[in-house]
């Protein structure tokens, strides 16, 4: 069981991640997101926003 105060990840931060993200916060969760593009909806309101491509490994060192 993951319990609220951890961090969930996403690959992908459309529509769908962007709901994902409004419920996980209202659970009391942080989100963090992986997309490449600086404006995904989900990047605008995750805890944190990794700008990357999906296949870069470094950027999932972090």
């Amino acid at each position: 069981m993951i319990l609220p105060g951890a961090t969930l990840g996403v690959l992908g931060g459309g529509q769908l991640g962007r709901m994902f993200t409004l419920a996980a916060h209202s659970m009391g969760y942080r989100v963090w997101v992986l997309d490449p593009d600086p404006n995904s909806p989900t990047g605008r309101m995750a805890d944190r926003h990794l700008q990357a491509a999906y296949d870069d490994a470094d950027a999932l060192e972090e």
